[in-house]
């Protein structure tokens, strides 16, 4: 459905993309993440016809990006960081307005407009003008607009940033339901757990390069890390530690308590603490912290998400 290929783009003397290249398969739900300035938001524009690159290839639902711009137009809907709307209309006017750009005749947009407010929870306000709803009603209407004439694929570019949980739940509930029909979803995010949540593949981007991509299992096998099994102790001394270490060779010690790394936490869980006993070592807190995606992301790029 959709192929980059050795994309590259420059900003003055930044290099936001160096040869990044991917393929997205048709229903297929891929999340980008990065840290800020990675290159997220400008492949999301590329993509999206938004930016055009310095070099490279897109092709959109079989269409090359720079040879039939309008084609892919016609394939996509795209979801923007920033809310385009204009608050001095409605939220039916403004769906109005959109959706007309794509060439739906008015007899039909006017049902899809009815429709897709009714998806959003958003039909009993339609007239209201746009500067009176909250932020979240307004992502919701800035989604809307995208889907108004039936695209095959969605570029959203952190969707949720800022809003209330009702309006995010209700957001996520229309992505589901996009997907599950068969919609490809191409997503940005800064929060793990809906990168977790949503996606079939997930895509790592750093310093303007592609570093990683996969399920989140391919990627917890790519980043080798293994889950921990956190002890604190009350009597913890160098000695107790020496002596431990023989016992258990992969760990590490954080003042008071000793990070021990396992591949298999049922099994090793009951040993350690048979051998811990047998130590004299007194137990005060365990606390088990499983492989994920926050962990992996930081294992890859040496970053928090948000740095």
């Amino acid at each position: 459905m959709i192929s980059v290929s050795n994309l590259s783009k420059r900003f003055d003397s930044v290099q936001a993309l160096n040869g990044i290249s991917f393929d997205i398969k048709q229903g297929e739900f891929y999340s980008l993440l990065g840290p800020n300035g990675a290159g997220k938001t400008t492949t999301i524009s590329i993509m999206s016809t938004i930016l055009e690159p310095d070099g490279g290839s897109v092709t959109i639902a079989g269409f090359d990006l720079q040879k039939d711009p309008t084609a892919c137009k016609k394939n996509i809907g795209v979801v923007p960081q920033e809310i385009a709307l204009y608050n001095e209309l409605s939220a039916f006017e403004n769906l109005l307005f959109w959706g007309s750009l794509y060439g739906v005749s008015k007899a039909e947009l006017k049902i899809r407009i009815d429709e897709t407010l009714k998806l959003f929870g958003l039909f009993d306000r339609k007239n209201d003008k746009v500067k009176t709803y909250s932020g979240g009603m307004k992502r919701r209407i800035n989604i809307a607009s995208a889907l108004l004439h039936k695209p095959k694929i969605l570029f959203m570019d952190e969707p949720t940033v800022g809003i209330d949980p009702q309006s995010r739940n209700l957001i996520f509930e229309v992505l589901e339901k996009l997907h599950k029909e068969g919609m490809t979803i191409v997503y940005t995010t800064h929060y793990m757990e809906e990168a977790e949540r949503f996606s079939d593949r997930i895509g790592i981007i750093d310093n303007g390069q592609l570093i990683a991509q996969g399920t989140l299992d391919e990627l917890k096998s790519l980043s080798k890390m293994k889950e921990t099994i956190a002890v604190s102790f009350v009597n913890l001394t160098d000695s107790l530690f020496e002596q431990i270490s023989k016992e258990w060779t992969d760990l590490n010690r954080v003042e008071n308590s000793i990070h021990f790394y396992s591949s298999d936490i049922k099994k090793d869980l009951s040993i350690l603490i048979l051998k811990c006993n047998q130590l004299g070592l007194d137990v005060i807190h365990i606390e088990i912290k499983k492989v994920n995606l926050e962990t992996i992301f930081l294992n890859l790029t040496g970053k928090q998400l948000r740095d």
